[in-house]
Parts: C-alpha cells; structure tokens; sequence
C-alpha cells in the first residue's frame, strides 16, 4: 500500500491529536480514492448483468479505485473486534477518545438456551435502559443520547428503507428505482460493503441515502462496548471506502438497542433510525410463506387510504437480503406509490440536509415544515431543488489524509525520537 512521507513532527502531531480527538472526529481518519461527486463504476459483467449467478461472483475492485488491506479490517462476517483490530493503534485512539467512566451501567444482554434474548427479571413496563426489544421504546430515558428516529413526520408518507445490502444480485432491484425515481434509505452492513463494493458506491451514485447497519449484524445490545464501538466504527469506515461518504444515522440488526447502545453510538455522533411497520419480508421462503408477507404488504398498503397516516407517515422496514425480498418490493412498490402521496427515504422525510459527516448536501428536501428529531440536529427545513444529492466544490474524498492504514508506522516514527 502506497504511504506518502512525511515529516518526523507532522507525524508526531497526529498521532497525538488522534489520541485526544473527540470520538465524534471518528470520521476524520477514514481515506479513500472515490469522490462521490463524481463516481463512475467498472462495467464487468457484476455490475452489468442481471442474472444473479454472474453478479454474485466474487471480483477484486479496481485498485485505482478501492485498495483493501486485510490487516486493517475485522474477519468478513465475525464480530468486529477479530482479527486482532481491537488492539490496533487505529482502533485503541478511538476507544480511548471515549471516557468510558460516563457510559451508563445497563448490562451486556445474554441469550436464552432457546438463541432468543433473555428478559428474565427485566420489566418491559417501566423499560428503565429503554430497551427496544423489550418494548419498542426509542426515546432514551437518559440525558446526552441521541434519539431514535421511528417514522416520517410527513401525513400520508412511506419511509422507503432496505437493511442488509449491498446485496450482490441488487442490479435489477436498483434498475427498478432508478426508472421510478424513488430513492430509498438503504441500511449497509460493513462486511457486505467490502464483499460487494461496487454495489454501496451505485447505492450513492444512483442518489440513495445510505447509512450503517454493523459490521456484523449481530444484536447489539449483547455485545460489550468495546465491540459495539468496534460494530460502529468498521461499518461507517468500510462506507466511507467505498463511497467517499461517512454517515451519521445506522440502524441496530432486529431493532435491538438500548441507551447502553444509543450512548456509544452518540459518542460517535450517530443517530439510530427503527421503524414503525414491518413487513417480515426476510422470511418469506424461510419460516413463513411468500403470500403470508404479501398479505402484510397489502394491510400496510390499505393503510395509506384509510387514514391511519393521516398526520403522520410511517418507516417501513424491508430488504435487500435476497431475490425474494427485492422481488416482494419491486411487486409492491405501484400500489405503494398509488396508495401514499409520497414515498421517501428517510433523509427527504425529514429534511435532514447533512446526512454525511463529510460537506455533502442533501437536497431532496420536502417543500414543507417539519419538527426536527431530537438528537438529529441536522433536520432542517426546506424546499424540493433536485431529487439527488450535491457536495460543496470545498469538499474532498478524504484521498489526501493521513489514512489509519499508515497510522502503526507514524507511531513508529514517533517512538524513534522519544
């Protein structure tokens, strides 16, 4: 990997100022070659065909493009402190950023004998770590936690979102919303982002909002803090590779999180986005029937007409997971759009004009006033200017920082003085 030389005191002085950095300057050492203003994908028959054999098999991305170094990442797939990361100068600054003595003291959660979550003597009514799994609670009960965002404020709105990409077979699905012009708010988990990055970079370049959804996709709310941050961090990092942008909001895998999780997650300064509906389309094929899930869709759908959402909208939680997932939504996406005045991502929705860390301005903004969502101090009003995304001429890919990557030999260099 390509490292430009420094001076010994310019390597002196980042090291010490990622020591000390304000975790919420986590973003600020990720790196990457793709300028999301201008990204152009390879075409190589994954990111041109639409049969799903040939999109799923495994490429290496364009060095010039994406360089990854094994070294730097947890194990595809496994919690992600593995691979020895967790003990990295890179990670190690981070989690020493963090002064853990404030964190709140709620309890890493445990399994039952049966693999579900164990609420044996937890009361789900007074819900006192408001723990979502145990009662669907997402305003924290502490102070200094980011709050979760549930539903589109707007009458009458579908919150378009889909967890679990970039799915490898997702061309015709991303055909299909590009030829309607809906963008979606598309829930990425890390280890699918280095897997498949081609696939997170058309998520941007086709206008999608993109956001977090772990490294690993495991309930978070069992995991020690040290992995929750490492969950956290790798995703938002693996994004940032791959798009040139870092996100503020993520989305805990199940809904599982409590203010433990939203305390971590806001040290990073990100806000978690759940959901007010949920279609079960991940187990249609699985544990439930195709029709079964159809016949959620179509209440959900019915609902747009009633007046159930007629002061407020609703986010719906879907998938990119799979074929069947993305068919369900390509089937359903008409009567969706006949049925609601309009369909979103959860950015537009809310008027949310940064949804990067990075100077990246979002600009598909409601033509309309909306209550911005406490711990989402980006929410702002606005008017409908473009149905994409700009950047300010100021911002930049991040290509010309001091990458983390580098970070181990700077220590070095420093060490070598001392």
């Amino acid at each position: 990997m390509y490292i430009r030389s420094f001076t010994i005191s310019v390597a002196i002085a980042q090291v010490a100022s990622l020591v000390s950095a304000d975790a919420s300057n986590f973003w600020q050492s990720f790196t990457s070659q793709i300028n999301p203003k201008n990204i152009t994908i390879p075409s190589i028959p994954q990111t041109t065909s639409t049969e799903p054999v040939t999109e799923c098999t495994y490429y290496n991305p364009d060095p010039t493009l994406i360089t990854i170094n094994n070294t730097e990442w947890p194990s595809i797939w496994e919690v992600a402190t593995t691979n020895n990361v967790n003990t990295s100068v890179e990670f190690t600054a981070v989690y020493n950023s963090i002064d853990w003595t404030k964190a709140p003291n709620i309890p890493v959660r445990t399994f039952t004998a049966a693999g579900g979550l164990d609420f044996t003597g937890y009361s789900a009514t007074s819900d006192p770590d408001c723990w979502w799994s145990a009662s669907v609670c997402t305003k924290p009960k502490l102070a200094d936690i980011n709050e979760d965002i549930a539903n589109c404020p707007e009458p009458e709105t579908w919150g378009l979102t889909y967890d679990d990409g970039p799915n490898c077979s997702q061309n015709a699905f991303y055909d299909y919303l590009e030829e309607q012009k809906l963008k979606a708010t598309m829930f990425y988990i890390g280890s699918n982002v280095l897997d498949w990055p081609y696939g997170a970079m058309r998520g941007v370049l086709d206008g999608h909002h993109v956001a977090g959804h772990t490294w690993s996709h495991q309930y978070t709310t069992t995991l020690t803090n040290q992995q929750v941050l490492a969950e956290l961090y790798y995703t938002h990092k693996a994004i940032k590779l791959a798009t040139g942008l870092t996100p503020r909001y993520w989305r805990p895998p199940y809904g599982d999180i409590d203010d433990r999780v939203r305390w971590i997650a806001s040290q990073l300064g990100l806000t978690a986005i759940m959901w007010n509906l949920d279609t079960d389309d991940w187990e249609a094929g699985f544990t439930t029937t195709v029709e079964t899930v159809q016949k959620n869709y179509d209440a959900f759908e019915l609902m747009g007409t009633n007046g159930t959402f007629a002061t407020s909208g609703n986010i719906v939680l879907t998938h990119e997971i799979n074929n069947t997932t993305m068919s369900l939504a390509i089937t359903n996406l008409p009567k969706i759009m006949s049925s609601y005045k309009q369909v979103l991502d959860v950015a537009t929705c809310y008027n949310i004009s940064q949804p990067y860390f990075e100077d990246f301005e979002w600009t598909h903004t409601l033509n309309s006033s909306v209550t911005p969502a406490s711990g989402s101090s980006s929410a702002t009003q606005g008017t409908v200017t473009s149905s994409s995304a700009k950047i300010n001429q100021s911002s930049t890919s991040g290509a010309y920082q001091i990458g983390p990557n580098s970070l181990l030999v700077i220590a070095i260099l420093s060490a070598a003085l001392i």
